[in-house]
């Protein structure tokens, strides 16, 4: 191989690595908020609300939280590597792409999130 055919190859391998980056980067940021809105209607508000802030002080507030945070605790749930019989129950219900789309939609509630606490 002489330079000008190794330097091609470089630009093909680099193309190809971008090429496979941004569509799996494409594919993992595809969150659907409003799908996510339906199935918290449907699954979560009744004890999270809506706003992402739980009806009783029991209940966690997932308004504003990470959306990986939220997803692991539902595959989580879902696996029964995390133990909760309620949340198991309804976890299981879900899809993959539910459970990233439901963590999408909690974590942009960003304005009901409970304040940053000063401890001194």
């Amino acid at each position: 191989m002489n330079q000008s055919q190794i330097n091609r190859t470089k630009t093909m391998v680099t193309t190809l690595f971008l090429i496979i980056g941004i569509s799996l980067s494409s594919s993992v940021m595809a969150f659907d908020k409003e799908a996510g809105k339906a199935k918290a209607e449907q699954v979560c508000a009744a004890c999270h609300g809506m706003d992402g802030i739980g009806i009783l002080p029991t209940y966690p507030n997932l308004a504003g939280q990470y959306v990986d945070y939220l997803s692991k605790a539902l595959q989580d749930y879902r696996s029964g590597q995390r133990s909760n019989a309620i949340m198991a129950g309804f976890a299981a219900t879900l899809s993959d792409e539910d459970i990233q789309n439901l963590a999408y939609y909690y974590a942009t509630l960003k304005d009901h999130r409970l304040p940053t606490l000063d401890i001194k």
